[in-house]
């Protein structure tokens, strides 16, 4: 795993992005959102301008021009360099062809689930599946509304595998409640009496 100079992921979008055309921070921050990448990726006014900055100290991206419109503050056009230009290469290639171990909130959550007793664990994992439900509805609505407006399905191919990993989960965590409840090998009645507790699930 290489150790890069700029690792935030904002960073890569940023680099992606001034590859098509040079741009200023607050363009940049507007294509991002018009290209719905603030589903994929965390960011907002603050943390784009620092890795900018952090990538202009890297030698990945440099000013253009500084230009002002009226009486609105100066703004500095950054385009991407050789340099940058390879890292963003380098940095997708890594990604896409070699496997992370990554720390999801919710794989945390479940090496420590015993700590909580079977029956409100069912009732939170039914209220997930909801929430699951929702994204997924989100997240077809989004492929559906984008490919009506002429978007070409390899635009979307994060959000199709966003559906993917939400099918995937959906599907543990309706088989992970049907383990708790089995009524003759459930693991509920013995994960309750560890608590102290009777097994009851609404």
């Amino acid at each position: 795993m290489t150790r890069r100079q700029v690792s935030n992921l904002l960073a890569l979008a940023v680099l992606a992005y001034l590859s098509r055309a040079p741009m200023h921070p607050y363009e940049l921050s507007k294509t991002l959102r018009s290209y719905g990448d603030e589903r994929s990726i965390k960011f907002n006014h603050g943390s784009l301008y620092m890795v900018v900055q952090q990538l202009a100290k890297a030698g990945f991206v440099a000013e253009q021009e500084v230009n002002r419109e009226g009486a609105r503050p100066e703004r500095t056009v950054y385009g991407i360099t050789d340099a940058g230009r390879a890292e963003l290469h380098d940095w997708l290639r890594e990604l896409v062809g070699q496997p992370q171990h990554e720390y999801p909130a919710f794989v945390s959550a479940l090496s420590m689930v015993a700590a909580l007793t079977p029956g409100e664990v069912v009732t939170l994992l039914r209220e997930r599946l909801a929430g699951l439900e929702a994204q997924r509805a989100e997240a077809a609505g989004v492929i559906e509304k984008s490919q009506a407006e002429g978007v070409h399905p390899l635009f979307l191919v994060e959000e199709s595998y966003r559906l993917r990993l939400l099918d995937a989960e959906r599907s543990f965590v309706e088989e992970f409640i049907g383990k708790i409840c089995d009524p003759e090998e459930g693991w509920g009645p013995m994960w309750a009496t560890a608590h102290g507790v009777e097994f009851k699930t609404e």
